[in-house]
């Protein structure tokens, strides 16, 4: 049956139910209900029905959310079971269950997505063990979406605020990153960054790309892989017009993108690209110790469908205990609008 609401809903699944999904989803509704109700916003959440009623129930959050069938009209909010359950989930724990709940989430939204029934894909977080041990083999949700579009590969970016950092290479050994470092992997990132901030409203997006070596290689002393393969292919964009700066050392890069100087940032490595995101992003209260805050997003380029996540994993240890951040969800939840607009 097809929707007569005018807004396209935007898919939220769920993750490892055992994990804080279930309770960002629920806070994130809450905060997001004047949308809700306006009908400027629509939210299916894809998951575990049992999890995400006891976290309502953990947070004091009623009335219930109403549980729908693929071929019903969705309400403004409402959630579709991933599949049926068969195994024990404990909050907090890791489990085949919990895996496999992950990974039928996905299968669906991507599903839904393709036939155009959502806008946009919103991933909670999931635990990569417990998705293995439900027998799907992916290092996470990015090599999952890749398999379940049929694409070979995807590009990550991270943004929070204005920091935006896309990633030449992700979860690989760091003495592989020179080797990947080819002038194909560095134009698709870059192309795929270029598109990213053209669908965030940016007309004539500034990039910087980061150095490999310390101080860009210092002229082959520290290595010439920013001298021989970064800057012909930076050195081609810039004279086909792309407003583009670079190899720039990465000690410097972030700092002058803070400052505004870029629009984002193309990293060479995981660590290199991480930690300054997430370093702004999560906030810690300096007398205790405690998350004041997750803030930040994942988003992945190079997909057939759009698809943006939390910057945070499953918080198996405080799962259930109703303190997990919603930030995080909610920036997600607006960057997939934005990209889906």
């Amino acid at each position: 049956m097809s929707s007569p609401h005018a807004i396209t809903p935007l898919a939220i699944t769920m993750g490892d139910p055992a994990g804080v999904g279930p309770e960002i989803i629920v806070k994130a509704a809450r905060r997001l209900q004047p949308r809700l109700n306006d009908g400027s916003l629509r939210l299916l959440v894809i998951g575990h029905v049992g999890a995400l009623a006891a976290a309502q129930t953990l947070l004091g959050d009623a009335p219930p959310i109403p549980v729908v069938g693929v071929e019903d009209d969705w309400p403004a909010l409402s959630i579709l079971p991933a599949t049926e359950a068969h195994g024990e989930l404990v909050i907090g724990q890791v489990s085949p269950e919990g895996g496999r709940f992950a990974y039928y989430a996905v299968e669906q939204a991507v599903r839904l997505a393709q036939a155009k029934r959502v806008g946009g894909i919103v991933t909670a977080p999931l635990n990569k063990e417990a998705l293995n041990l439900a027998g799907h083999h992916f290092s996470g949700h990015t090599d999952m979406l890749a398999a379940l579009t049929g694409m070979k590969s995807s590009v990550m970016m991270l943004a929070h605020g204005d920091m935006r950092v896309s990633h030449v290479t992700t979860h690989v050994a760091l003495e592989k990153v020179p080797a990947l470092l080819t002038p194909e992997r560095l134009r698709r990132t870059i192309d795929l960054t270029y598109e990213a901030l053209r669908g965030l409203g940016f007309e004539n997006p500034h990039i910087a790309v980061a150095a490999l070596n310390p101080h860009a290689g210092e002229g082959g002393l520290f290595g010439r892989q920013d001298i021989d393969i970064t800057t012909p292919v930076l050195d081609a964009y810039r004279a086909g017009g792309m407003h583009i700066t670079g190899p720039v050392p990465g000690d410097t890069v972030f700092v002058k993108l803070r400052a505004r100087q870029f629009d984002a940032v193309v990293a060479m490595y995981h660590d290199q690209g991480h930690i300054p995101v997430k370093l702004l992003g999560f906030h810690v209260d300096p007398a205790t110790g405690a998350w004041n805050s997750l803030s930040g997003v994942n988003i992945t380029l190079g997909l057939p469908v759009i698809r943006t996540s939390v910057d945070h994993g499953t918080a198996f240890d405080i799962a259930g205990r109703g303190i997990a951040n919603e930030d995080s969800l909610i920036e997600a939840i607006e960057y997939a609008e934005r990209l889906a607009g």
